[in-house]
């Protein structure tokens, strides 16, 4: 019974990858037998947002409807840790290489534009809820199986650079979807451009050819304490070989109509009380700044080491792009914050990097503390995109044209400022 159960399951999950195969009713029956769940079960912020039938929409429109459908049925028929284990690694990496394939038009489903990154993320929370109500016969750590199912729904597994002769390798992060309760609709450009471009194979600024890996964060303290950053970048540079990237950078989303290359990343937080995904605050303001869990020994601020003037002299257009030194410091001696647009001064504390003191700003921080200790010859830094505008006024239509267009052309974009950076000098 084992082995059909698990023949059973690999051909269910092989129905959402290649949606020709059929998924075995046995299974999905067998699983209903056997399934015990919690429908009272506490949900966080972010997925107590499912309610909103536009969520449901923007996953059933693209074709990823039966992730969220069969993944119930699928956790139900594992009998033990080892299974339930492969299952949510398994089920991640399927949703996001069916996303990325999407993205990149390799998959058809739905009338939403391809490039659109919403309904991996509305997708990937209506399987965290199914596993939060999964009631298994067997003890199970739900924690460590959200924290798998996470890492390979995002790209942080099974999604190693092809070995290839002089090909360089590009890393990048991009971000979920954020600021929701203002704007259930909201996209992330970041993510948006981390799904188009991850794997492709494109021509640098110099003529030779690199692959870009990408993967997808979320707007969460929490992950970010739990190690997440180290976990996605880590692997990218430690060791050296064709496993390792010869580039890195983060990305999100940041100031309206330009891109902006972010000269400092800050150690510190200090964004309350603006909140993230699960409406947590990080514990820091502007006037009491704090360093996160878990960030490992550094400076106060860390510079970009991206070639600035490649990026900012050639790559301009439908936005300019910026290099931002600004940053927001305690000064040596000093107790209050001060603004400053020439970067830091030596002893100060970090308030904010030139991407604030969220997320955005940690990321590039952890991301390049990490690449100073493992890979200090690598560039890396962080790029802000323009906010994603366009989406129509109707709060009930999840498109637009305008919207469309302007998240193809930050992707674009995001490519040609890639194509700059990476180039060898």
């Amino acid at each position: 019974m084992m082995l059909l159960r698990r023949a059973a399951s690999a051909a269910a999950l092989l129905s959402l990858v290649l949606p020709l195969a059929v998924a075995s009713p046995a299974h999905a029956a067998e699983g209903a037998l056997a399934c015990r769940t919690s429908p009272s079960a506490p949900l966080d912020a972010e997925q107590a947002r499912l309610a909103d039938a536009r969520t449901t929409a923007l996953v059933e429109r693209t074709g990823l409807g039966d992730f969220v459908r069969r993944f119930p049925a699928a956790l139900c028929a594992t009998r033990g840790t080892a299974e339930a284990d492969r299952l949510v690694v398994d089920w991640g990496e399927a949703l996001w290489q069916a996303s990325v394939r999407r993205a990149q038009g390799q998959r058809p489903g739905g009338d939403l534009a391809p490039g659109d990154d919403r309904p991996l993320y509305w997708a990937r929370l209506g399987m965290t809820v199914a596993l939060a109500r999964w009631q298994p016969e067997f003890t199970a750590d739900r924690a460590a199986l959200r924290a798998r199912f996470e890492d390979s729904s995002r790209g942080l597994t099974n999604n190693a650079f092809r070995t290839a002769p002089g090909v360089r390798r590009v890393f990048i992060s991009g971000f979920d979807p954020f600021g929701l309760d203002a704007e259930i609709r909201r996209a992330n450009p970041s993510g948006s451009a981390a799904l188009q471009l991850n794997g492709r194979r494109v021509t640098l600024a110099d003529g030779s050819t690199a692959e870009i890996r990408a993967v997808v964060l979320p707007v969460r303290y929490t992950d970010f304490d739990a190690g997440m950053v180290e976990r996605a970048f880590g692997p990218r540079m430690a060791g050296g070989g064709p496993a390792t990237a010869d580039i890195i950078t983060s990305v999100s989303q940041g100031y309206p109509g330009i891109f902006t290359l972010e000269d400092w990343a800050g150690r510190a937080r200090s964004a309350d009380p603006y909140p993230d995904n699960v409406r947590a605050l990080s514990g820091g303001t502007r006037e009491r700044p704090v360093t996160a869990p878990g960030m490992g020994p550094g400076p106060e601020f860390i510079r970009t080491t991206l070639p600035a003037d490649a990026v900012t002299g050639a790559v301009q257009s439908p936005y300019p792009v910026l290099l931002n030194p600004g940053v927001t410091e305690i000064p040596a001696g000093g107790t209050a914050p001060v603004d400053r647009s020439d970067g830091p001064t030596p002893g100060s504390r970090a308030v904010e990097g030139g991407g604030g003191g969220y997320l955005s700003n940690e990321v590039a921080y952890r991301s390049n503390r990490l690449r100073a200790q493992l890979a200090p010859h690598l560039p890396g830094g962080h790029l802000h995109t323009p906010v994603l505008t366009g989406l129509p006024a109707d709060p009930q239509l999840l498109t637009g044209t305008e919207f469309e267009r302007n998240e193809s052309a930050i992707t674009a974009e995001v490519r040609s400022v890639l194509e700059h950076a990476a180039a060898r000098r």
